[in-house]
């Protein structure tokens, strides 16, 4: 492992026990933590170039461990009843668990880590977005430059409060990818915002012209454009003729290319299946 501060808090959390803490490993050496009764982890799923299979960076997402439940994720089972102040403490633990849980595996490698920022914390935290995030990777020793934070897709009316946070974020070292309903919205924000990546739903993409000519010009801006949700094979399809137009590589993420793994050396070996079988 090369974070041997990690490494060392990994070693001291091995002799905790589970009452003891609210976060602690199991006997695959994965760090768990609990939300009220819930007992989490985290899963990671692949964004992968298209056409090459080639990894790009794996998305954290927090997933119960109970098998009531069969993993589902802890989000969907606390979005409606969390308060503000639960949500923002949410949050920070599954960013930390999904930290852990990545940089403690070298599959990890030199991929960047993708982490989803709750819709909830952009209005729930006043100020300073970011910095208790940034604490916690400075004190286990992991690189923020390999973290990219995740923003959620805003009415209109909030964009103000995205331009607040987002630079909240980079004043803390962050970079950002920008969840986007359409082109037409990513492109209003491209200018304003410039951020790491933008995410568009692959399932979505009703003009494949603009969906074309936005990536190129993302391209050109050295702004990265990942399709999400890539989960049939209609989409797979659409983002097929967008690559046959720009003749750039496409990154997408979702079901019809990966499941979300614990083990992140289940994805390499997706790609030398995939690599083979080419």
């Amino acid at each position: 492992m090369p974070f041997p501060v990690l490494k060392n808090y990994l070693a001291r959390l091995s002799h905790q026990t589970q009452a003891g803490t609210s976060v602690w490993l199991d006997g695959e050496g994965r760090a768990l933590g609990r939300f009220f009764n819930c007992t989490m982890t985290s899963a990671f799923q692949p964004l992968r170039e298209l056409d090459s299979g080639k990894l790009v960076a794996f998305e954290g997402l927090a997933r119960s461990v109970s098998k009531a439940d069969e993993g589902l994720s802890l989000w969907r089972l606390l979005d409606h009843a969390a308060s503000d102040d639960e949500s923002v403490e949410l949050d920070r633990l599954c960013r930390m668990l999904h930290a852990i849980n990545f940089f403690r595996q070298g599959e990890a490698e030199q991929s960047d880590l993708y982490l989803n920022v709750h819709d909830r914390l952009l209005s729930a935290v006043s100020s300073n977005h970011g910095h208790a995030f940034q604490r916690i990777l400075d004190a286990l020793g992991l690189p923020i430059e390999r973290i990219v934070l995740q923003l959620p897709t805003v009415t209109t009316n909030q964009g103000w409060l995205l331009n607040y946070v987002a630079d909240n974020y980079r004043r803390n070292g962050f970079r950002l990818a920008i969840n986007v309903a359409s082109v037409q919205e990513a492109t209003g924000m491209l200018e304003r915002l410039h951020p790491h990546a933008f995410k568009l739903d692959a399932g979505n993409l009703s003009d494949e012209q603009a969906v074309a000519s936005f990536v190129t010009l993302c391209h050109a801006a050295k702004i990265r454009v990942i399709f999400k949700r890539l989960d049939t094979p209609p989409a797979l399809a659409a983002l097929q003729r967008v690559a046959a137009i720009t003749g750039l590589p496409i990154v997408a993420q979702g079901y019809l290319l990966d499941k979300p793994l614990t083990a992140l050396a289940q994805a390499s070996r997706h790609v030398a299946a995939s690599a083979a079988a080419a």
